[in-house]
């Protein structure tokens, strides 16, 4: 046999052996593995990030939006969500604006007149609460990342200035969860 043919039968089988190794993988990986579906006790409580524009993160709970504006305003649950729900059937964004922060106040703003108009209560007092709400989520999710980020600092992983660094990056909505 010639030096070009054995050459081109060792890179044949070269390319067989890659192929079968890769389509043994693939049906390896494609063999079907029963999905876990989430209990409502491990939803609830992995399902709390929500901002006052009914938006959320990480699946957000739909109902926690709802609770915190009727304790807030003195109104029932109730007679928050239908309204609620109604406001983000008819506002759902289709894309994002290239100037997120005003779409957002615009967005609120809709919102409490929306929600004020349905249950008789003044804009003012809504748009109190929902900035309340903002606020509360923003410290919860602050003293959450702090929690996880002074444990690298204490181990040296990450030093205090990159730290900080996330910190800043999160609360700018640079990375996921800021504003």
């Amino acid at each position: 046999m010639s030096r070009k043919k054995k050459i081109t039968l060792g890179v044949s089988a070269a390319a067989l052996a890659l192929g079968l190794g890769l389509g043994v993988t693939g049906m390896a990986s494609a063999t079907t593995t029963p999905t876990p579906t989430p209990s409502a006790s491990s939803s609830a409580a992995s399902d709390t990030s929500v901002d006052a524009t009914g938006k959320h993160g990480r699946g957000g709970d739909r109902g926690q939006l709802a609770a915190d504006l009727a304790a807030k305003l003195g109104v029932d649950e109730a007679k928050v969500t239908a309204p609620l729900q109604t406001f983000r059937d008819a506002n759902k964004p289709t894309t994002e604006a290239a100037d997120g922060e005003s779409d957002r106040a615009a967005r609120d703003a809709a919102l409490a007149t929306s929600l004020a108009a349905a249950l008789g209560v003044e804009e003012s007092k809504v748009t109190a609460a929902l900035t309340e709400i903002r606020a509360e989520g923003q410290a919860e999710r602050a003293a959450t990342l702090k929690t996880k980020l002074d444990p690298a600092v204490a181990d040296a992983t990450l030093t205090q200035a990159e730290a900080d660094g996330v910190t800043k990056a999160v609360e700018q909505g640079v990375i996921g969860g800021g504003r």
